[in-house]
């Protein structure tokens, strides 16, 4: 993630929000929601296979059939007729996914709550894939209203919308622009089309440079959503109102169970307003990180540390950069030169959000500083095979410690002192 530290010039830090989460913001978009009903409620049916469950299944599927073709027609079908305000607002959400090149989209109905013999609430799954990016389908979570017509007959859609404390989708936001590069795709709402190009522009240096710090095979494109506003931003990522100010971006998407089968529908989400206020080399760094972080998501796992991870992800945006680590890194040079040397690398509460700002960026600092160490003193080899032995190992616990022994031949107690030794004389 990308922050903008206050009343100094930018650090351009950056973490995954979603690293640790299993369904998380990225990693896909979640939705849902509950609507209550008025009647005769019978007792409540959770399950996913009752009749009721596949006739609605049997709406999502003619929907979902819909939304690929761009019928209209067919979309509005399945919505109830009398339902004029939800008519419009599904008309203009179709209309908004006009642009995306969509490869898949589908729908599994999770859980049905039936209310009576003619209404019933059902959490849904969507499931769907930009085509050319997403090697696995993103998930986003909705919660659908149906009613039978007056004749008893027919079901229709009755509600839908996105669920309580969960995300709004950018379709939802309204229409979407779409914007092609060479190794990007650009999804803005809002925003200039001139702003969405320069952004593309922008992705399509940060690939290259990614590829080249990251040896392993990876997509090598992404997929970069640019809300209109920080506010916008923060209901994309399902989260309160603030969370993301000075935040200049983030990654969303799940990590890797260490199986080989990683969630690969990575989003890197723009802060326009944040993002705006850096100059040529800090939205280079910003989006380098950010989009680090999509190439290396098949080798981040639950006992990969942030300082690996957010320090690797720094590490290949400021690689070929011509600034002094007094640049990249001024909260720890000045902590540094006040005798003030950190003890240990920095743990992942370092890098919480409500963290003080010098606290946070003195993290991202220095975790920066140990894979620069890594890759003068061991080698850019080294530092990628310790980012694999450390995601490769069962757990957090020994993870480190055993993947430095293996890959650099010291532990961490010894690295971490070789590593305050190296702040001293690159910060002194």
């Amino acid at each position: 993630m990308a922050r903008l530290a206050p009343l100094r010039p930018p650090a351009w830090r950056g973490r995954p929000r979603t690293r640790r989460a299993a369904a998380a913001p990225l990693l896909g978009l979640l939705l849902a929601g509950l609507l209550s009903a008025g009647g005769c409620a019978a007792a409540p049916d959770r399950t996913a296979d009752s009749a009721t469950a596949r006739q609605i299944t049997d709406i999502l599927d003619r929907r979902a059939a819909a939304v690929l073709h761009q019928d209209t027609a067919g979309y509005l079908d399945v919505v109830d007729p009398d339902a004029a305000a939800l008519r419009t607002a599904q008309r203009t959400e179709l209309a908004a996914l006009a642009q995306v090149p969509l490869r898949s989209w589908t729908y599994t109905v999770k859980a049905v709550t039936e209310r009576g013999a003619d209404r019933a609430t059902a959490d849904v799954e969507l499931a769907y894939r930009v085509a050319g990016f997403d090697t696995a389908p993103a998930t986003a979570r909705r919660t659908l209203e149906v009613a039978r017509d007056g004749s008893g007959g027919s079901w229709y859609l009755t509600a839908d919308r996105p669920a309580k404390d969960a995300a709004v989708p950018l379709w939802d936001q309204g229409p979407v622009v779409v914007v092609h590069g060479t190794h990007s795709l650009v999804l803005g709402v809002g925003r200039p089309a001139k702003e969405l190009r320069e952004i593309a522009e922008t992705a399509d240096h940060a690939v290259p440079a990614v590829s080249a710090a990251w040896p392993d095979p990876w997509a090598a494109r992404a997929v970069y959503l640019v809300p209109a506003s920080t506010e916008d931003m923060a209901r994309l990522l399902g989260s309160p109102d603030g969370s993301y100010r000075g935040i200049a971006a983030v990654t969303t998407g799940a990590v890797s169970s260490g199986e080989g089968q990683p969630g690969l529908a990575d989003r890197v989400v723009v802060n326009p307003e944040a993002y705006a206020t850096l100059g040529t080399f800090g939205r280079r760094v910003v989006l380098t990180h950010e989009t680090t972080h999509v190439a290396t998501r098949t080798a981040t796992t639950a006992a990969t540390p942030l300082w690996l991870s957010e320090g690797f992800a720094d590490w290949a945006a400021y690689r070929r950069e011509d600034r002094t680590a007094d640049e990249i890194a001024p909260e720890l040079a000045t902590a540094v030169r006040a005798r003030d040397l950190p003890a240990a690398l920095p743990l992942d509460d370092d890098f919480a959000f409500d963290r003080d700002a010098d606290e946070l960026a003195r993290a991202y600092e220095g975790g920066w500083l140990a894979c620069a160490l890594i890759a003068g003193e061991w080698g850019e080899d080294a530092l990628t095979d310790l980012y694999r032995a450390v995601g490769a190992h069962g757990g957090r616990e020994g993870a480190v410690d055993t993947a430095m022994e293996k890959v650099l031949g010291v532990g961490e107690r010894e690295f971490t002192t070789r590593w305050r030794d190296y702040l001293a004389d690159r910060l002194g």
